[in-house]
């Protein structure tokens, strides 16, 4: 069956850097577009980054500059290199695969950042 499963979550401090992974496996992974959300406490899950099977990419204007999303599709797994972490960047961290109708959701990673 189809799964994803997210890693790399944590706490780290303002400033710090983290680097989360999501693994999939059940589907043709390299023909998915993958993205990243992330839900804050008590707000809307919302959009992070994008990477579609030709490797183009889209982000957040709230991360840009300082996450930087990428896939290996040999190892069928999506990146999100998350630097400069701010506390607002506090959230739980979701993969996605989309590809025409089909679309399918991680678990979930927790990431807080706070001092």
């Amino acid at each position: 069956q189809v799964q994803l499963s997210e890693s790399g979550g944590g706490l780290v401090q303002p400033g710090g850097s983290l680097r989360l992974s999501c693994a999939g496996s059940g589907f043709p992974f390299s023909t998915y577009t993958m993205s990243w959300y992330r839900q804050a406490p008590g707000k809307e899950r919302e959009f992070i980054a994008t990477v579609s099977s030709t490797k183009n990419t889209n982000y957040a204007d709230s991360v840009k500059g300082r996450f930087s999303i990428y896939r290996d599709n040999v190892k069928s797994t999506v990146y999100l290199q998350m630097n400069s972490l701010k506390p607002e960047d506090t959230g739980v961290y979701y993969c996605r695969a989309q590809w025409s109708l089909y679309m399918y959701w991680g678990q979930g990673t927790q990431v807080t950042v706070s001092s």
